[in-house]
């Protein structure tokens, strides 16, 4: 389990709760990325407990940085990214983890769109998130609901070897690209979801989105 962080002393210790109840976890990497609100206080103490490894970045780069740094160093041969608000719920994790144990595939989306009913989001991020995972379909070949899901869940091996350039919010566009191109083989399964606003702290805005564009773009003509 690797999830990043950057200023989340608000959520932190309930979301680690959650995650830590679910028994399948047998490592979460934390990777702090240069919080100054608190959050790295909160981890001197979290890292005690036996299932916890925090790393500690000085400067803070974006959750793509975070997300590469803990691929290279995670453990598992299964490896599940959550984000440390309370957007995603880890009790999604069985659903998440059955079609890679069943061997059927080697990558999992997580879908807020399959859900029933569906999860009320800003209408420009709604508008956005469907724009760009129609874009990624078209060129990539594929059959994806939401790329730009936080819940991505594959076997660590089929990730060795992929460089993740991605600083920011463009590591979702530019990880799906480069695993498209590999052919690997993906399902996606509902998930639920629960927006915060950006008064709570949600970071990702109308830049992120246009980045998102130009990655998927950018990776489907070059290595």
């Amino acid at each position: 389990m690797i999830m990043p962080v950057f200023n989340e002393s608000n959520t932190l210790r309930e979301i680690i709760e959650r995650v830590l109840a679910m028994q399948m976890v047998s490592e979460l990497l934390i990777v702090d990325d240069g919080s100054t609100d608190g959050t790295r206080e909160l981890l001197q103490d979290l890292e005690l407990h036996s299932r916890i490894r925090v790393i500690l970045k000085q400067k803070n780069e974006g959750k793509g940085s975070a997300v590469s740094i803990g691929i290279k160093n995670a453990e598992g041969d299964i490896v599940l990214i959550q984000d440390a608000d309370l957007e995603y719920d880890p009790s999604d994790y069985p659903a998440l983890l059955k079609p890679i144990e069943d061997g059927q595939v080697d990558v999992v989306y997580g879908s807020r769109f399959l859900r029933k009913p569906i999860p009320r989001l800003y209408f420009s991020s709604r508008i956005a998130n469907k724009f760009l995972t129609f874009t990624t379909n078209l060129l990539y070949g594929c059959r994806l609901t939401d790329m730009e899901t936080c819940y991505k869940v594959f076997r660590k091996e089929v990730v060795m070897g992929i460089r993740i350039k991605a600083k920011r919010f463009d590591f979702e566009p530019e990880f799906t690209a480069k695993i498209m191109k590999r052919k690997v083989a993906y399902t996606e399964v509902p998930i639920s979801f629960k927006p915060r606003s950006y008064r709570a702290g949600k970071k990702i805005g109308v830049k992120d989105g246009l980045e998102a564009l130009w990655t998927l773009i950018k990776y489907r003509f070059i290595d």
